[in-house]
This record gives structure tokens, C-alpha cells and sequence, in this order.
């Protein structure tokens, strides 16, 4: 975070008419939502059973194979697990920094000093139905991964952003990665981690052909003679940082940092289809495909469970997210009423909360009902069980309404009836 902060506040106003309208318009952005919402629940569903059967499929069939040191054509075709070290001979070379290893993975991740803009409103309800906004801007100095358009700040002034260097984010891959006498296919090259900084260091020549192509592109000088020159000690380095900027403990808007990250070698664990003398994803009956890497040593049912596990939480925060899609869609469905009721805004509150608590059962209710319709396919019994749960909330959402409409009132007394005793 940056050490300088300050501020602008602006007050807006909305009349109650345009809130009106606006909450008209968003009825249809409302069912947009719950539309969304479902289609992305049905898939949701129908996704998690098609990997949960293939994971269980490829389980079935697949064979250890007890040594990589040689291919082995009894494997020829099968899905096999096995472990090992990934090695490569490849050294991997950043174009820009000159930047070279032996790795199987080269990163070069990119970091700007510049003015950041942050945004807080606050709505505050007026009588008749108009709503003010008090909106804060604060702007602080901060490293974040790509350059900042200053000219979108509601305060520019100030506040303007540059840039000493444009360059973005990048990674490489060694083609050739060895495990044992098999070789590694780009998908699970990609799966290996283990990345640590990559320590880098860069003599005075590299130091000046950097200055060179930053600040002198079309200078005639030589790259050695740009040392000394205006603006040569603006490349540092540090540990795994090239570092763009005057002083690296003292960062100015606009500098950079380009820190560099390998992947070395090591022992993994995979779960693949032999295919010669490399390897495939198994395809399961189903047509979805299955494959693994994990890091270490590890057991084959182990990597097994992890992969029904992350199905089941993959499953779960798409749930979710249809859920949330779902009640804010009926939210905005009866969001009409809630301005409405704003003419007053105690009652506007009220009428509110009760809106919401509605949009929330029957965003669950119907999420719930679209969960199960989509299981009976494939798991009935959990299907009706579901299907019951969302029919008891919109049971429960029907009889209270009822409840609220038969609710005896207290008969006024007649004032010419004499007052009761005590």
C-alpha cells in the first residue's frame, strides 16, 4: 500500500420517479438472472455426475505400472499410474530480460507503481422517495499488475499516471520434459508446480543493452556507452527482481518490477493413458476425459479421492453461485415495490426486508427445485428428497401470507358503552 492517501466526496441525488423507472427496467435484467441462474444449475448438475462417473471409470480400469525406466508395450493403450521424476534438458529464455534457465517452467510476473482509485457510496433515503449518494474516492499509491488509465479518475489531477516501461505477464513451458523413458504432453507439463524464485543477477553489458532499448531505442550509442549516460542507473536487481526506477526503497509513479519465478524438476505422481512412448487424458463411455498429476509421491487411491473431492466442491460453488444469481433476480423482480413503499422510509425499510426475505425463499426454493428435477436423472431418491425440501418453503412462504390476512383485528368499543370496572 502506498504511503500518501487522499480523498473526494460526491453527493448525487436521485428523484423518486427515476428510481421508479429504473426499477421497472431492472425486472427484465431480474429474469435475465433467474434464467441465467437456471441454465447454469442445470448444467452444473449434469457436469458433476458425467466427471464423477468418468473419475470412477478411469479408477476402475486403471493398471500401476511399476517402472518408467523403459516403455513398456504390455501398457500400450491403458490407463495406467505412475510415479517419478520430470526432468527436461530445455533452458528457457525471457526475449525481453535475457532472462535463461533450465526449467521446466519459466514466469515472468509483472508489477506497476501507479495512482489507484478506490470507490465507496453510501445511499441515504429521503422523504418522498428520492435517494442521496454520498460517494467517496480515495486515491493511494500502489503495485498493482497492470498499467492504470488515470484519465477514468474522478480527480486527475494529481493523481496522473505513467509508465517507464510497457511489458506484460508471461510464462514458458520446456517442450521437452522427460519421466523416465516416457515424455511429458504439454497438459501435463502445465500441472507441475513447485515454482520458487528464480534468483537472477545482470552484468554491466546486459544492464546497458536493457537501459538502451527502454529509454534509448533509436540512440546510435553504443550499449556500453549508455552507462553514465542520463537515466543508467535506472535497472536494479535483486534477488529474483529486475527492478525499472531511480530508487527501488524509495518507488516513484511509474516504476516497475519484473520479478522471475522457476519450476525445476521433480517427482510427481500421474494418472494417464499410455500412448507410445507418451500420454493422453483416458476418455471415459460417457465421452468426458480424465487425467491427473500430483506433486510427490503420493497413493493412487489418494489421488483418486482428491479428484471426487474437488468434483463435489467444484459442484458445490457453482450451486452457490446459481443460488445467488437466483435471489437476486427475484430481488430485482420485486424491487418495484420497495420504491414504492421509499415514499416513506421507515416504511420503504419494512416493506424491504420483507421483499428480500421473500426473493431469498423463493430464489432457494426454485434453485432447489432445478437441483433436483436435474438429479432425478441420475439419483432419484436424493431427487424427490430435494424436491420435497424446495415444495416445504414455498408451503411455509403460502401459509404465511395466509396467516397474515386471517390474523384477527380487536373490535373498536362503542364510546357510548360505559368503560369496564377495574
Amino acid at each position: 500500500m502506498s504511503d500518501e492517501n487522499d480523498s473526494y466526496t460526491e453527493v448525487t441525488s436521485t428523484s423518486w420517479f427515476s428510481r421508479l423507472g429504473d426499477s421497472f427496467k431492472g425486472i427484465g435484467t431480474g429474469f435475465l438472472l433467474i434464467i441465467a441462474a437456471t441454465a447454469l444449475l442445470w448444467w452444473n448438475e449434469g457436469r458433476t455426475v458425467r466427471t464423477g462417473d468418468a473419475i470412477v471409470e478411469a479408477q476402475l480400469a486403471t493398471e500401476p505400472m511399476p517402472a518408467i525406466t523403459k516403455v513398456d508395450s504390455a501398457f500400450e493403450g491403458k490407463m495406467v499410474y505412475a510415479t517419478g521424476r520430470a526432468v527436461t534438458k530445455d533452458e528457457l529464455t525471457d526475449p525481453v530480460f535475457g532472462v535463461k534457465v533450465n526449467a521446466i517452467k519459466l514466469r515472468r510476473k509483472v508489477e506497476y507503481y501507479q495512482w489507484v482509485e478506490h470507490r465507496r457510496s453510501e445511499k441515504r433515503q429521503k422523504l418522498g422517495g428520492g435517494e442521496e449518494t454520498v460517494t467517496t474516492y480515495t486515491y493511494s499509491r500502489e503495485w498493482v499488475n497492470h498499467p492504470v488509465d488515470s484519465q477514468s479518475f474522478k480527480q486527475m489531477v494529481g493523481h496522473e499516471n505513467k509508465t517507464r516501461i510497457q511489458t506484460e505477464a508471461a510464462d514458458w513451458l520446456a517442450p521437452n520434459v522427460t519421466f523416465g523413458a516416457y515424455r511429458f504432453p504439454a497438459f501435463l507439463t502445465r500441472s507441475i508446480g513447485g515454482e520458487k524464485p528464480l534468483d537472477i543477477s545482470l552484468t554491466d553489458t546486459q544492464r546497458a543493452e536493457l537501459q538502451k532499448a527502454f529509454f534509448a531505442p533509436n540512440a546510435s550509442l553504443d550499449a556500453s556507452q549508455v552507462v553514465g549516460q542520463q537515466g543508467a542507473s535506472m535497472i536494479h536487481t535483486q534477488t529474483n527482481t529486475i527492478y525499472v526506477g531511480r530508487e527501488p526503497g524509495a518507488p516513484s509513479i511509474g516504476d516497475v518490477r519484473v520479478t522471475f519465478f522457476e519450476t525445476p524438476a521433480a517427482e510427481v505422481s500421474i494418472l494417464a493413458k499410455v500412448n507410445g512412448d507418451t500420454f493422453v487424458p483416458f476418455r471415459a463411455s460417457n465421452g468426458n476425459t480424465f487425467s491427473r498429476l500430483s506433486m510427490g509421491i503420493q497413493d493412487m487411491n489418494s489421488m483418486f479421492d482428491a479428484a471426487k473431492s474437488g468434483n463435489a466442491t467444484m459442484a458445490w460453488i457453482l450451486r452457490g453461485l446459481g443460488l445467488v444469481l437466483c435471489v437476486t433476480g427475484f430481488g430485482m423482480v420485486f424491487a418495484p415495490l420497495k420504491v414504492l413503499a421509499d415514499v416513506i422510509p421507515l416504511l420503504g425499510s419494512i416493506v424491504g426486508a420483507g421483499t428480500g426475505l421473500v426473493a431469498g425463499l423463493l430464489g432457494t426454493a426454485w434453485s432447489m427445485v432445478i437441483i433436483a428435477i436435474a438429479w432425478i436423472r441420475f439419483r432419484p431418491v436424493l431427487g424427490a428428497c430435494l424436491l420435497g425440501a424446495a415444495l416445504v418453503l414455498v408451503i411455509l412462504l403460502f401459509v404465511k401470507g395466509r396467516m397474515k390476512k386471517s390474523a384477527p383485528t380487536a373490535p373498536a368499543q362503542d364510546p357510548s358503552e360505559p368503560a369496564p370496572r377495574s
